[in-house]
């Protein structure tokens, strides 16, 4: 099973930590190329130089995916130092919650635009690169290699969370993307799917009473979940567990691997069976 994408050069956003850089290892592994991508330099930086030690190929093009001239500065990177743009993952993304009649115009927005806005524009960037050296392809009468796009998505789309309705609705929206790039791109032979995650071990799912924070817009924004909540999580799931970075990697790199070259425009459950 090692090496379903030998040479292949993949764009992985939000991969210094939690599933992203667990994906990023995960590809590497598998003979890709990997641009490890994240807002904080020093943890994608980890993660390429444990890539590197490991054997594998790795650069880090640290940015924030929600400044309009990042995309086109990233997916140049890419294709400067590899060649080509083969896969493009939009994992990067974080929560704001609030109950609706409480929540803010600016959470409301935030989550449109790290969800939705963010990956629009990384597609919108790397069609240069995997669009137009598919059509090239296709016109010279060739097979067009084998590219993909995986968007991530969670169960607070398809199925809707109390407190979530900005991220609800920016996780469905991203799925509604998903399944139109499908069909716009299906004919140069790119892919694009979904993988849709339940409760998975990251930064993001730890006890809110923690008090971890990111940073938006100069305010820290408080992450995680309310400890009451963590205690349904089991009862909830059919296999009874949270699921692991690694494991959510495993649908990722499942969506991108030559063993789903007939799979496009799907959205794939990676959640332990939560939301059954």
């Amino acid at each position: 099973m090692r090496g379903l994408l030998e040479e292949q050069v993949a764009i992985i956003t939000g991969s210094g930590r939690g599933i992203g850089a667990a994906a990023a290892t995960l590809f590497a592994e598998h003979g890709a190329k990997v641009v490890v991508s994240d807002r904080d330099a020093e943890p994608a930086q980890d993660v390429v130089n444990q890539i590197e030690q490991a054997g594998g190929q790795a650069i880090s093009v640290p940015g924030d995916v929600t400044d309009p001239a990042f995309p086109e500065a990233l997916t140049k990177a890419a294709v400067d130092a590899y060649g080509k743009l083969d896969i493009l993952v939009n994992n990067a993304g974080y929560t704001w919650d609030a109950v609706i009649h409480k929540m803010t115009d600016e959470q409301w927005h935030a989550m449109l635009e790290i969800h939705n806005t963010a990956p629009f524009r990384l597609i919108r960037a790397a069609a240069a690169y995997m669009r137009e050296a598919a059509k090239a392809e296709v016109n010279a009468g060739q097979i067009p290699e084998p590219r993909c796009i995986v968007n991530v998505s969670s169960t607070s789309g398809t199925h809707g969370n109390a407190g979530q309705a900005n991220y609800s609705t920016a996780k469905m929206g991203i799925i509604g993307m998903t399944k139109t790039i499908a069909k716009e791109w299906g004919s140069f032979g790119i892919r694009c799917n979904a993988v849709v995650f339940g409760f998975i071990e990251t930064r993001l799912t730890r006890p809110k009473e923690e008090g971890q924070t990111i940073e938006v817009g100069g305010e820290q924004v408080a992450i995680g979940v309310p400890g009451n909540i963590l205690s349904f999580i089991p009862m909830l799931t059919a296999l009874q567990r949270p699921g692991r970075p690694e494991e959510a990697a495993a649908g990722i790199l499942l969506m991108a691997a030559p063993l789903a070259s007939y799979v496009t425009g799907h959205v794939l459950e990676v959640t332990g069976g939560l939301g059954m």
